[in-house]
């Protein structure tokens, strides 16, 4: 049985910043209307501490995601991936759609440049989500 719900999933090397931001604004502009996984192909041993303060600057707590390694499942079981600099660590499934985002990594940055990067990432999942929608 095939859920009426969308999965989509973000994938980044280290499923620390951007993968968990994007995950982020996905949970809380869509809520239950899509089902959300992210991974990472070298994940971290914890969040950057500075995506987490910047999400919570919006409202949006992170701060209890954990890296994680991406699994071939979550990409089988998605109908979008996106990608954001994990180069070729990700699977490829015929007929999934695939988004490759570029944008810089947060890690090792200020907060004036991961709030660029946050905002960015949210204009890309509002036009994500609008494309779902349709």
């Amino acid at each position: 049985m095939t859920s009426d719900i969308p999965t989509v999933l973000f994938v980044c090397v280290h499923n620390a910043g951007r993968s968990q931001m994007a995950a982020g604004f996905v949970r809380h502009l869509a809520g239950d209307r899509v089902r959300v996984l992210s991974g990472g192909s070298e994940p971290a041993d914890r969040l950057n501490p500075v995506a987490v303060a910047v999400m919570a600057e919006e409202g949006i707590d992170i701060a209890q995601e954990v890296p994680s390694i991406l699994e071939t499942e979550q990409v089988r079981s998605s109908d979008v991936v996106v990608t954001m600099g994990c180069g070729d660590a990700c699977p490829v499934f015929p007929g999934k759609r695939y988004e490759d985002w570029e944008l810089d990594d947060p890690a090792g940055q200020d907060a004036d440049a991961v709030r660029r990067i946050r905002d960015d990432i949210r204009s890309r999942v509002e036009g994500l989500l609008s494309s779902l929608a349709g």
